[in-house]
């Protein structure tokens, strides 16, 4: 019994079998003139003379360096990067949150039953996905060149930079966020006569508000890297003092400040994991 049931070909046993293996091929078959147009050859990494090149490199990180006075340089660089980053989502949020809730159809009031405020309700969402669409189409590198031209180095550049295109990628995903939850609640307290904002806060907020506050903290996590970058065109942080130690090439300034890094993503982990459990 059990040898015939060894027997049976893989298509009887998984009827999908073939549509899987099928899709499989498909995407080996886009992807792989993709992966030449990307000259990707990662065999190359495994060159005895690219090995050579980059334990070189590796070895310039050792040791860390750990000298008072760098520390405290250290230390004042993390304070405005975490300054950067909690500035440039909080005026993020001040984005975000109205387009999502212009964009969202759960609170749309205007797709209550027959109206002739239809039409001008559903342009009105287009505009509101349009602005988030420039928004995040413009990488945050590019407004912190253009915000560093007019308010010099510094980090008010990196917020304002941070603040718009952030502004789009948390609208977008919010907005996304809140069609995907339930929103019968949301439209009853609407139909009942509710506002939008009281529609957001109990009909749909209870049912996504873990989802929305751990992107949020994920988004916060990446304008602390996106600081990094920001920071090798003067917008300020660790990455400004990450360009002055490599320009240097002072590999132990540069592990040390990469080890920092790691610390602020742990920390961001736990941040995230306990508001999610705050708001459960």
């Amino acid at each position: 019994m059990n040898g015939s049931a060894n027997t049976l070909p893989l298509s009887s046993r998984d009827p999908d079998a073939r549509a899987r293996l099928g899709w499989a091929m498909l995407a080996l078959v886009l992807l792989w003139p993709l992966l030449l147009l990307a000259e990707f050859r990662p065999w190359v990494l495994f060159d005895a003379r690219n090995l050579q090149v980059m334990g070189a490199f590796l070895a310039g990180f050792l040791p860390p360096e750990t000298s008072t006075e760098f520390l405290g340089f250290l230390l004042r660089a993390t304070l405005e990067t975490l300054a950067i980053a909690t500035a440039g989502i909080s005026l993020a949020l001040l984005l975000a949150v109205p387009l999502a809730m212009l964009c969202t159809r759960a609170l749309s009031v205007s797709l209550i039953g027959p109206g002739p405020g239809r039409v001008g309700g559903s342009a009105l969402r287009g505009a509101g996905r349009a602005v988030l669409t420039f928004l995040r189409a413009i990488p945050e590198i590019v407004w912190a060149l253009m915000f560093v031209r007019v308010l010099g180095l510094g980090p008010a550049a990196g917020v304002l930079a941070l603040a718009i295109t952030y502004g789009g990628m948390l609208g977008k995903v919010y907005t996304e966020i809140l069609e995907s939850t339930d929103t019968r609640p949301a439209r009853a307290l609407l139909e009942a006569g509710s506002g939008r904002v009281a529609a957001l806060a109990y009909g749909l907020l209870p049912n996504a508000a873990q989802e929305l506050t751990s992107y949020t903290v994920y988004r916060w996590e990446c304008a602390v890297r996106a600081s990094v970058i920001m920071g090798f065109v003067g917008a300020g942080g660790l990455g400004q003092l990450m360009d002055q130690s490599m320009k240097m090439l002072n590999g132990g300034e540069a592990a040390t400040i990469l080890f920092v890094f790691v610390l602020l993503v742990l920390f961001a982990d736990a941040l995230s994991a306990a508001l999610r459990k705050a708001v459960a």
